[in-house]
């Protein structure tokens, strides 16, 4: 009966193998990032309409911004949003 090497290890050391650990640590910060955004639009009664508005753009680019699936938004956009929900984005290299 053969060890499976696999065993016991971590999934970030499976995708780092795999050479996909970047791509999905970033698509899952930017979901993380999309719902904590729409979570606070939700609590203070913002409709999107009222967040393009204070953002300053389009529904349609705030759409992207809320998309959990489109990790191309600039850093600069996601601040503005927090800031705009009355929170603060909070980076650290770890």
């Amino acid at each position: 009966m053969s060890k499976n090497p696999h065993i016991g290890s971590a999934f970030s050391d499976f995708l780092k193998e795999a050479g996909l650990y970047e791509e999905v640590t970033a698509h899952a910060i930017k979901r993380v990032l999309a719902w904590q955004i729409e979570q606070a639009m939700k609590a203070q009664g913002l409709t999107k309409v009222e967040m393009a508005k204070r953002l300053q753009t389009s529904r349609a680019q705030l759409d992207r911004l809320l998309d959990p699936n489109n990790d191309k938004v600039q850093l600069d956009t996601i601040q503005r949003a927090a800031a705009a929900v009355g929170r603060n984005l909070l980076l650290e290299l770890a």
